[in-house]
């Protein structure tokens, strides 16, 4: 049997480290993105169900359940969900959760922003395509960052506690050679949770053997398939999975993001033929429970200046700044600690063990600020987080303002139905021209605040946070940037 963990990363997810075999219990994790379950049913939004047999009717009752007890769910499937304080199913898992467990198996490609339960909901289904009996892998699950392989992993095993499912985490760990590799060991663990770099490798190199998976997972399936070494890598691992006579994949494929733009709709369509879809209505997209704001710094340099005044605001809970290059985020840091501000820089240009460290210390609430590139933009769930900082405007590779990325940004933060706030730094023309472009594209107005004010700042802030004041209301500063004038 494999070990849980026995190809473990340096630092692998909490509650795992040190379990062989099979899981034993562990702490239930009160603060998993798919506490959303619980809450998201609050969230005024509405699931859109395609069919791919154009026969059935989406709206039938054996396409939509209202309690977990509905699915025909294995026992201990039900106690880890109890453990976790799932109780009734989200509005994404109503519609998603009886697509992904029919039988026969079909592909889905869900659209769903984060801390819906889109998570749990192909966990469970991971889950539940395992032959618990079988010493093989059985379920692989592909996730653009180390970070959020180690997230989802952690809600396998919690959500798997009172089954015998062994698990491993395929990332880079650090070699004698000072160098990131592959794990080295071959695994039969039954679910592979992993980046696709690393599962690509274990894979071609025959680590892992693919001929009894039943289920093949993509999360962030936007960033994997629009990303090229990324898309090449998950392509090679979908390639390599058992075809039938038709050379069609025999595994079902699941497909989940926050946004799927079109050319990457139309990629996805390719990837999992015949799926059945779920998806958000299109304006529902943008978080509504997020304030957005921006605000006019003098130049680019007086930025860092902005930042420091802020630091008493974002540390009353915790707060993420977003910048684009490794270079910015390590100085910023290294300005804000000589100023003594307790700050972290995480970025793709750490090794294996201090990345694992930071998010874990980030996620215990010991740091408070955290700065950081697009490695965390995407489904890292931490609900302490009521503020991100878009020290730069995201951009796609061609250098044009990127409403995808900032959304998954700002999606950090109001989890679980809770008020966030995002603050967006303009700086010069350009950066107030991206701004905009954006604030177009998801039709929700980004409002000015002043930067000459800390009181006034600090109080129109908390206002939001304690869900005093609705920003969309008239008496709030919507003048345009001095830049712009």
């Amino acid at each position: 049997m494999a070990q849980l963990g026995s190809a473990m990363p340096t630092a692998p997810p909490r509650n795992v480290q040190g379990l062989e075999g099979r899981n034993k219990p562990v702490p239930g994790r009160q603060d998993t993105e798919d506490r959303g379950s619980l809450v998201s049913t609050l969230q005024n939004y509405e699931v859109q169900v395609t069919l791919a047999d154009q026969q059935a009717d989406p709206n039938s009752p054996l396409y939509s359940i209202k309690k977990f007890q509905d699915l025909g769910l294995a026992p201990e499937l039900l106690q880890g969900l109890t453990m976790m304080n799932f109780f009734k199913p989200s509005k994404v898992q109503e519609r998603a959760l009886p697509l992904l467990l029919q039988n026969p198996p079909r592909n889905l490609i869900g659209q769903s922003q984060s801390g819906t339960g889109k998570t749990a909901a192909f966990t469970l289904a991971m889950l539940s395509r395992v032959d618990f009996a079988k010493d093989a892998t059985q379920a692989i699950c592909l996730a653009p960052t180390r970070e959020l392989a180690r997230q989802i992993l952690d809600v396998v095993v919690t959500m798997g506690k009172f089954t015998p499912v062994t698990t491993i985490c395929a990332v880079p760990e650090m070699a004698q050679d000072g160098r990131m590799h592959a794990p080295s060991a071959p695994t039969r663990a039954q679910i592979v949770v992993g980046t696709p770099g690393t599962v690509a490798n274990m894979v071609r190199n025959r680590k892992i053997d693919v001929s009894n998976v039943q289920i093949f997972v993509l999360d962030e399936a936007d960033n994997m398939l629009d990303a090229g070494a990324l898309n090449d890598q998950c392509l090679e691992v979908k390639n390599r999975l058992p075809q039938d006579a038709n050379s069609r994949t025999r595994a079902q494929i699941v497909l989940f993001s926050a946004t799927f733009p079109d050319e990457v709709r139309r990629y996805a369509n390719n990837i999992a033929p015949g799926a059945n879809k779920i998806e958000l209505k299109k304006e529902e997209l943008s978080v509504a429970n997020i304030a957005q704001f921006y605000m006019d710094c003098k130049d680019a340099d007086s930025r860092n200046d902005i930042l420091a005044e802020l630091y008493g605001i974002l540390t009353v809970g915790q707060s993420i700044v977003f910048c684009d290059t490794r270079s910015t985020a390590d100085s910023i840091a290294n300005r804000m600690k000589e100023d003594y501000h307790k700050v972290a820089a995480l970025h793709g240009a750490k090794d294996a063990n201090e990345r694992d460290a930071l998010i874990d210390s980030f996620r215990d609430g010991k740091t408070k600020v955290l700065i950081t590139t697009n490695v965390m933009a995407r489904g890292i769930d931490i609900p302490q987080v009521n503020m991100i900082v878009n020290y730069d405007m995201p951009k796609d590779a061609s250098g044009r303002p990127d409403a995808e990325t900032y959304l998954h940004r700002i999606g950090r933060t109001g989890r679980f139905g809770a008020k966030g706030v995002a603050i967006n730094f303009v700086h010069d023309l350009k950066s107030w021209n991206e701004m905009r472009e954006i604030e177009r594209r998801l039709d929700r107005p980004i409002i000015r605040v002043e930067t000459d004010d800390i009181d006034l700042m600090e109080k129109t802030f908390n206002d939001v946070l304690k869900k005093k004041v609705n920003v969309q209301s008239s008496g709030v500063n919507q003048e345009v940037s001095t830049h712009a004038k």
